[in-house]
């Protein structure tokens, strides 16, 4: 009976011993776990503290564009830059309206221009955004300006360098059009430039489930070919809609006016002791855009624009059809004209030139074997160009290249 009294003693003084044992050990594993837990959180905060401090969070997004043209035409290069527009560009009885040659100036190999683009956000507040043009000549602030991000009721506002939201395509660059060259209503009225000015935009977009925007942008009013006075006087209004019908067909449209101040002009000068004219372009613009498949859509997109500068009524529209079959290929033909010349051309009348049926048929075939890449080939019949005192009916055939790499916005259809 002793001997087993001292066994369960014994056992129960092991048992009570690990009981123990493993006790502490727990106490030890919690200390560990609650170390391992602090060094975590310490290394948390230090990788997002630095994060946060880290130069590589402020670099603005960057873009880089490159647009290049073989060109062929049927017009000599040193006849085409002396190119006439009866009462528009280069006229008989001005020498400040030249006719700019931007984009596809030479026959033979054209290096367009290099674009690039950049893009930051600033703080919860606004957005940077700056677009560089470096041409073969020259280097050019296309755009440098900032938007709000969170004013209320529908609000924004942009200010700097930028291009106006008059019509449809004004706002849009080069490399997003469709065709290659400029519609002549707008090369006549406004120049390659287009209203690209300082100033600053205010638009209101209307808590509706329809999509209904309305804006006005006060400019500096550089534009020498429509506008130009020498103080700020450039006023852009518009509004702009879109609805849809069925899952397929959107349409989006618009109405524009832009009111300012040209210089007055007395045959080869400007004469400054007679005041500014008045000079309004109204514009109507209308897209359509059929989603046919997945990939696949037509599109219409057409503008009228209209100028009454001092004595001179002038009008003139294009409208183009593009299809895009899928991702890769797309189609599309365009023509433009001259609806309206009220000018008075009587120089032209003197040496018998035609100063109607100012127009132009342009045909394109684009084949994008990647989005950031496009080849385009077009070919184009002028019939809008006085060259060397006569009518000039001018054939061309061009193929471009663009590429876009980096981060770069989408554009809007």
């Amino acid at each position: 009976l002793s001997l087993i009294a001292c066994t369960s003693l014994l056992a129960d003084s092991e048992t009570e011993a690990l009981k123990q044992e493993l006790q502490q050990q727990k106490v030890t594993t919690q200390k560990l776990l609650s170390r391992v837990e602090s060094l975590e959180t310490r290394t948390t905060d230090s990788v997002n503290t630095s994060a946060s401090f880290s130069q590589n969070a402020y670099l603005p997004d960057i873009a880089l564009i490159l647009n290049m043209s073989a060109v062929g035409r049927d017009v000599k290069n040193s006849d085409y830059e002396n190119y006439r527009v009866p009462g528009f560009i280069n006229d008989l009885n001005t020498t400040d309206n030249k006719a700019e040659l931007p984009f596809n100036k030479n026959r033979g190999v054209n290096l367009n221009y290099a674009e690039v683009a950049m893009h930051s956000v600033v703080d919860p507040y606004f957005d940077a955004f700056a677009i560089f043009h470096l041409h073969p000549d020259e280097f050019e602030i296309e755009e440098a300006y900032v938007t709000t991000t969170s004013l209320p009721a529908g609000l924004r506002v942009k200010a700097g360098k930028f291009r106006s939201a008059f019509g449809r395509i004004n706002e849009k660059h080069q490399h997003s059009w469709h065709f290659d060259d400029q519609p002549i209503i707008y090369k006549a009225l406004l120049g390659p430039d287009m209203i690209s000015d300082p100033g600053v935009q205010l638009q209101w977009v209307a808590p509706t489930d329809t999509y209904l925007m309305a804006g006005v942008d006060v400019m500096q009013g550089t534009n020498p070919r429509s506008f130009g006075d020498q103080d700020p006087n450039l006023i852009v209004g518009y509004v702009k809609s879109s609805i849809d019908i069925g899952d397929d067909l959107s349409i989006l449209g618009g109405v524009s006016l832009a009111n300012g101040k040209t210089a007055a002009v007395d045959g080869n000068a400007t004469v400054t002791a007679i005041p500014s004219y008045d000079s309004d372009i109204y514009g109507v613009d209308l897209t359509m855009r059929d989603q046919l498949g997945s990939y696949s859509a037509l599109t219409w997109q057409s503008e009228y624009l209209q100028r009454e500068k001092a004595n001179d009524s002038q009008a003139g529209l294009y409208t183009q059809l593009v299809y895009q079959y899928n991702n890769n290929y797309s189609t599309g033909i365009r023509y433009d004209v001259i609806t309206k010349n009220d000018t008075g051309l009587s120089d032209y009348n003197a040496l018998k030139i035609n100063t109607s049926n100012l127009d132009k048929v342009t045909a394109m075939l684009e084949y994008k074997p990647f989005p950031m890449s496009r080849l385009r080939l077009s070919y184009s019949y002028d019939r809008s160009k006085i060259i060397d005192h006569k009518r000039q009916d001018i054939n061309t055939v061009m193929l471009t290249l663009n590429i876009a790499a980096g981060a770069h916005g989408a554009h809007n259809y």
